[in-house]
């Protein structure tokens, strides 16, 4: 008996049409780049599964990459054996050495129409061997265990391990979006939205140093890094806001400060995307959270962009963010403590309201190009690959904010 990996991809790409063969290559692709290093060799493939040799000793490193790997919608360790009922018995019993169960089921699967045994039969007759075995009772509906066999032309698969994954889209699928990203909770869970969309996301983080520590830096970078589990590679643009903030606070009336904190924001963000070839901007936004996010400040806030911005989180509620946070991993990191620009200075009484007559007329006042190029000219880039690799913080040079199209990668 050899340890296989059977990896089933998400079913929603069964429905792509014409579309369907772009969208499976893709998510295949995904699939063997999620096992490089851990020594999985291809074996077989179908238009909706891949089967994997496995060395038995990765199975754990395996287990923990695929529940990450968008566009998987289950996984599963099984052992090949000879198309035979006895061979199926054999590993049956070797699987049954180390378990307790009350209840089962045997699932049959029978691609192989030359095989003399129909499907029911194959389940009947296993399904008598284990109880036989263990004297627990046969359950079609809401068994403890359930063991699925398949037998194809040549072998046969017995199912001994199942874990569901994380379903979506691969990456890159749905174009390029870039998703600015806060130290707080909504920020990560929004770009992973993104990402599950198929979209290939590139994460822009506003930080306030040299005017406070570099604490929201690293937040920024420890999330890029969990994030690219699901991307395996991810840009993040580390862009210094403290000197739009400084002009800001200075020439504009307080309680709109964070309406146009995040107006500059956007467009800066714009200015990234068309570098990047991005055609659209992410925010983790959700109505009606805090101040900034009333139906009003978010259509004034909309007005600096002419890119659209995605909103995923727009209709969830704090417990419900959290949850996925958890889920994803990125909740421990967002819960440590840091100084963000938005909060920096920012008025006892923030505008809920806010007028775009204002704002207009609160920009007159500022010189939004020069403080565009600013913000630029000084950003850090930081790639992250994996599994595999470390990250490359290796800033780029000065990138004008019109002056290319897109980066490599």
């Amino acid at each position: 008996m050899e340890t296989l990996l059977l990896v089933n991809l998400f079913h929603e790409l069964a429905l792509k049409g014409g579309n369907r063969p772009f969208f499976l290559k893709r998510a295949k692709a995904h699939v063997k780049e999620a096992l490089k290093g851990t020594g999985a060799r291809l074996e077989a493939e179908w238009p909706m599964a891949l089967l994997f040799r496995l060395p038995q000793e990765a199975w754990p490193e395996a287990k923990e990459r695929l529940k990450d790997t968008l566009g998987v919608e289950g996984f599963a360790r099984v052992l090949r054996t000879p198309p035979d009922l006895k061979a199926l018995e054999a590993a049956l019993e070797a699987v049954l050495l180390e378990e307790r169960f009350q209840s089962f089921r045997i699932t049959a699967k029978r691609s192989d129409k030359t095989f003399p045994l129909t499907s029911p039969e194959i389940e009947r007759l296993l399904g008598a061997f284990v109880k036989e075995k263990t004297g627990a009772k046969v359950q079609l509906k809401g068994a403890e265990r359930e063991w699925v066999v398949r037998v194809l032309p040549n072998a046969a698969l017995l199912e001994v391990e199942r874990h569901p994954g994380p379903g979506g889209l691969p990456p890159g699928v749905s174009g390029k979006v870039v998703a600015l990203l806060s130290g707080g909770m909504d920020s990560p869970v929004a770009a992973y939205r993104l990402m599950r969309r198929g979209a290939k996301v590139v994460l822009v983080h506003f930080h306030p140093f040299p005017l406070l520590s570099g604490g929201s830096r690293e937040k920024a970078k420890a999330i890029a890094e969990r994030l690219a589990r699901f991307q395996h590679r991810i840009r993040l643009h580390l862009v210094p806001f403290s000197e739009v903030q400084r002009e800001i606070i200075v020439k504009t009336p307080k309680a709109y400060r964070v309406v146009l904190y995040r107006r500059y924001m956007l467009r800066i963000a714009e200015a990234i995307a068309q570098e990047e070839g991005a055609l659209a901007l992410g925010t983790g936004d959700s109505l009606g959270q805090v101040a900034s996010q009333t139906l009003e400040n978010l259509y004034v806030v909309n007005q600096a962009a002419t890119l659209p911005v995605f909103r995923p989180l727009v209709g969830l509620d704090k417990v419900e963010i959290k949850a996925e946070a958890e889920r994803i991993g990125t909740y421990p990191i967002s819960i440590l403590p840091d100084e963000e620009c938005c909060t920096l200075f920012a008025p006892k009484h923030p505008v809920t309201r806010a007028q775009l007559s204002v704002v207009l007329e609160a920009e007159r006042h500022l010189n939004t190009e020069a403080l565009i190029a600013l913000a630029l000219k000084d950003r850090e880039v930081v790639r992250y690959t994996w599994p595999g690799q470390k990250p490359l913080p290796k800033a780029q040079g000065e990138a004008p904010i019109m002056g290319h199209g897109p980066l490599d990668g």
